[in-house]
């Protein structure tokens, strides 16, 4: 079932939302690369750090929803952006020297499976480098889907997109396997987040899209007003603040040579 997304709902934690990036490419060690794609570049604003660390490379960036792209093309000029989704991309096989995907692959079923073509478009040397959610076994994911499967929402919610993602281990055997040096690992953020029901608004933006874009309005209504009240009883409220803890999945696959 498709939706749509909204680029300013996404950026409103853009700080927490953009250190994973950070933190997998301070472990992509390229140093002059000639191409460069981020897949799945959302509203542009880290493709940006894409640009700023490579000046000199032609910088690109795809993402499969419009309202993504005319985003991102607003906020960095000087990449070139595409609606496109990346099951479907085909560049030339070793055309790019930096290939990274940030919180995409987790809507792409089988993307384990996917693994082996993305390589094939990185250069002898080049890099692959993705980080994934790996918090779907907490509340703010458990919660949504139990709720979604409970009348009258199930009618709606049935056949939305869910993402999920692999252990770092499996990802690490996947490019071993293909002949990748690989450095895979694991990391559980603690975002300190403020505001009215701040853990729905953070999710609001990304795992309950799909599911809150499928019920009626008048549905919506009420399934938002539950879905809060549960939320704030999985994660209290402390001196104003809610602590949302968030695990994440990197790898950094350097091609064979």
């Amino acid at each position: 079932m498709p939706h749509s997304w909204d680029p300013q709902r996404y950026l409103t934690y853009a700080d927490e939302r953009g250190r994973p990036f950070v933190d997998l490419l301070s472990r992509v060690a390229a140093a002059a690369p000639a191409v460069v794609v981020d897949l799945g570049c959302g509203p542009g604003n880290l493709t940006r750090l894409l640009v700023e660390r490579w000046p000199r490379a032609v910088v690109s960036g795809l993402d499969s929803s419009p309202e993504m792209i005319a985003a991102a093309r607003s906020t960095e000029p000087r990449a070139a952006f595409e609606v496109a989704d990346l099951r479907e991309w085909t560049p030339e096989p070793g055309s790019v020297d930096v290939l990274v995907s940030n919180a995409t692959l987790q809507w792409v079923p089988g993307h384990l499976e996917l693994l082996p073509t993305l390589l094939r478009a990185v250069r002898p040397g080049g890099w692959l480098a993705f980080q994934v959610p790996a918090n779907f076994d907490q509340p703010s994911h458990t919660l949504r889907a139990e709720l979604a499967d409970l009348p009258p929402y199930d009618e709606h919610t049935r056949g939305i997109a869910s993402p999920a993602s692999h252990d770092a281990a499996v990802y690490l055997g996947a490019l071993s396997v293909l002949g990748c040096d690989v450095d895979a690992w694991e990391t559980t953020y603690l975002h300190v987040l403020t505001g009215d029901d701040p853990v729905f608004t953070w999710v609001s933006g990304t795992g309950a899209r799909p599911t809150l874009e499928a019920l009626p309005p008048d549905l919506r209504t009420d399934f938002e007003r539950d879905f809060k009240q549960r939320l704030r009883a999985a994660y209290p409220t402390r001196a104003g603040r809610v602590v949302l803890p968030f695990r994440r999945v990197f790898v950094v696959a350097q091609a064979p040579a």
